[in-house]
């Protein structure tokens, strides 16, 4: 049984009809009527076909490393499976036939092996990189094999190659450690990877994709009138019924069938947007415009422009755990369509594309959820639980227009220097768009000399992270590359000077400081901190909640005082986090959009006026906010010699929604 615990979205499992040598989506083959064989797939089971870039890269590594290909011109299907960076089982002729990946040490791809492609390309008589042992027994899967026990071998073989290897009824693969002149010699000549006597063969019916199509038809119909359905039902419950759906266009195979589902389940009007972040593909631009000319769309485009450079110098390179270019770039142009059919007193509905296979975030995704960036904004997932070989075979179907870059070796459709972006892509985006891989590449090697880590550290990747995963921990280690991000000294910074302990007057005290901010800076935003005072003769901000209150001097000393322990944590917290806005405020204008009351000014800077109730929504949809124990390297740092045991560590107390006193 397989382990379900880390991710468990769905089904793990297609079916493969032997007589029509088809992919299918439930038991029965819609063509011939027969029963497939089930074929396990590793998780999450996301599936999907090859595309020509992907067919190409793979022919190429078959051929080069045994002379010939038996899988040129075959149906190849992917099966996205965990790795350092792309990396996909290989499914053809129903036979698992190995894994292609992308090396992030030497930067291009490679084939591995599995024990079904390996007996496949024997049974097809490939000559090439063979080696034939006399060794006997059903354990030699790992195993050395002596020079002694060769029986013979190609003539084509190096040290490190990839070998088929073959003996008495048996068949498998292997590593190399010699020459082919040096194989039969005494000593090690090879390690088995894995060897059995179980016999694995191409099929020789080749099918054309009319037929892939029409074997799983009944399947495909049920899937998208339950979608349509879900579409349907929701755009006619009461509170959206006289208001146009929505539906989010990213220029994406998601987005793109959601967006001609919605068309075809909806009588009544659809409007469309797709948020240009001002970083996007060429290709998905100009993808979206033709798209939208050529079906007639109602498509509003918003355009965040130059947002993403204008941040940058205060927020530096994004990465996969400091996303803050989405919301920058993303949410606040978006809010700008989304005021049109929210008001006070209505909902809007947006159809979205989301998929639960696409990554473990998404893994729970539910049916539908109210945005809380976006009050009103209701949000209906009708393909969450599609494949992405349902996602093909509905584009297939319906003959639609796709993004072209699909077909150029981008499993996903994003920003071009999305940190999420797998590095396989990211090189391929600079072989297709060498200037602006060049504009960002020459970025991040600047910020890397400016932050004392080396050019391989951008090279293979590691700017991609803000805490580097044990994956690339241990590529560092392989390639002797430097993590330590050194960075130069901040005008702005948050530190403890002491831990949390009681105070003599009663409840417990945090003492901290801030540099490189003003006090008229700080009383611009201390409203949403509670009642407040301000004594220019003694240079102090004086902050009062219940029970609590904060002090902040013109030096810098800020004092916290609290009934408890956790309520000192949080009411630090939460002050470092008004403070940090103030000073790294980008104006991307999210939190006006979410403020009830219209407490917040952004000009010329950030300020929070007396109306601020305090509800916390502005702070809860702020990036800088979001991030800002990683935005403040001293936060969380105690330099007192007399510090509390119960010192503040941060990580132990972020939180995901607003912390108020």
């Amino acid at each position: 049984m397989r382990n379900t615990k880390h991710f468990d979205p769905g089904q793990n499992l297609i079916f493969w009809c032997s007589e029509c040598n088809v992919p299918l989506l439930e038991e029965e083959c819609g063509i011939c009527g027969k029963n497939g064989d089930k074929i396990e797939l590793s998780q999450p089971g996301d599936i999907r076909f090859a595309s020509p870039y992907e067919n190409d890269i793979i022919d190429k590594l078959v051929l080069k490393s045994f002379g010939q290909n038996p899988l040129s011109g075959k149906l190849i299907l992917l099966n996205k499976v965990p790795g350092d960076d792309r990396t996909d089982e290989i499914i053809v002729d129903g036979l698992h036939f190995g894994i292609l990946r992308f090396d992030l040490e030497e930067l291009k791809f490679k084939l591995d092996l599995m024990i079904e492609g390996a007996s496949a390309l024997i049974d097809a008589g490939i000559t090439g990189k063979t080696v034939r042992i006399s060794s006997k027994g059903r354990h030699l899967s790992g195993k050395n094999i002596d020079g002694s026990e060769v029986n013979g071998c190609s003539c084509d073989i190096l040290e490190g190659d990839t070998v088929l290897v073959t003996g008495k009824n048996l068949g498998g693969f292997g590593v190399s450690y010699r020459n082919s002149s040096d194989m039969n010699k005494p000593g090690r000549s090879l390690k088995i990877k894995k060897i059995s006597s179980g016999r694995a063969a191409f099929n020789s019916r080749t099918p054309v994709f009319d037929e892939v199509s029409r074997a799983s038809a009944r399947y495909m119909k049920k899937l998208v009138n339950d979608a349509a359905n879900i579409i349907r039902g929701t755009a006619n419950r009461a509170g959206f019924r006289d208001s146009p759906v929505y539906v989010s266009f990213s220029g994406g195979k998601d987005s793109l069938v959601t967006l001609d589902l919605t068309r075809k389940a909806v009588k009544k009007q659809v409007k469309v947007f797709f948020a240009d972040t001002g970083i996007e593909f060429p290709e998905t631009v100009e993808f979206i415009r033709n798209y939208s000319k050529k079906n007639n769309l109602d498509i509003i485009i918003v355009e965040a422009k130059e947002a993403f450079w204008e941040s940058l110098p205060d927020f530096g390179p994004p990465a996969k755990d400091f996303r803050w270019c989405c919301k920058v770039c993303k949410l606040a142009p978006i809010n700008s369509v989304m005021e049109e059919c929210v008001g006070k007193n209505r909902k809007c509905l947006t159809i979205d594309g989301k998929r639960k296979y696409e990554s473990f975030a998404r893994a729970r995704i539910a049916p539908s959820e109210e945005n809380p960036f976006i009050p009103g904004q209701v949000s209906v997932f009708p393909i969450r639980n599609w494949r992405a070989i349902e996602v093909w075979l509905y584009i297939y179907f319906r003959n639609l227009d796709y993004n072209p870059l699909y077909d150029m070796g981008f499993e996903r459709v994003g920003c071009w220097l999305c940190p999420a972006e797998l590095g396989a892509e990211y090189y391929r985006f600079g072989e297709l768009h060498p200037e602006l891989f060049k504009r960002w590449n020459n970025y991040l090697l600047e910020w890397a000399k400016e932050n004392g880590v080396p050019e391989g550290f951008i090279k293979h990747g590691f700017w991609r992270w803000k805490t580097l995963p044990p994956k690339m921990n241990r590529l560092a280690g392989k390639l002797g590359i430097n993590t330590k991000i050194q960075g130069k000294d901040e005008e702005f910074d948050i530190v403890l000077t002491g831990g949390i302990s009681p105070c003599k007057s009663g409840g417990y005290t945090i003492e901290g400081k801030v540099t490189g901010l003003s006090l008229n800076e700080v009383r611009n935003v201390v409203n949403i901190l509670g009642e407040n005072s301000f004594s220019e003769d003694l240079g102090v901000v004086l902050v009062k909640t219940p029970g609590c209150s904060v002090k902040i001097f013109s030096s810098g000393h800020i004092s916290i005082n609290a009934p408890g322990e956790e309520q000192a944590l949080s009411l630090f917290e939460n002050t470092a986090k008004q403070l940090i806005r103030v000073k790294k405020c980008t104006k991307c204008g999210v939190c006006i959009k979410v403020c009830p009351v219209d407490a917040i000014t952004l000009k010329p800077h950030l300020k929070i006026n007396e109306k601020c109730t305090r509800c916390g929504k502005c702070t809860g949809s702020c990036v800088v906010a979001k991030y800002f124990d990683r935005l403040l390297p001293g936060f969380g740092n105690c330099d007192s010699k007399q510090e509390s045991s119960h010192q503040l560590h941060t990580s132990s107390y972020i939180s995901t929604t607003p912390l108020f006193i």
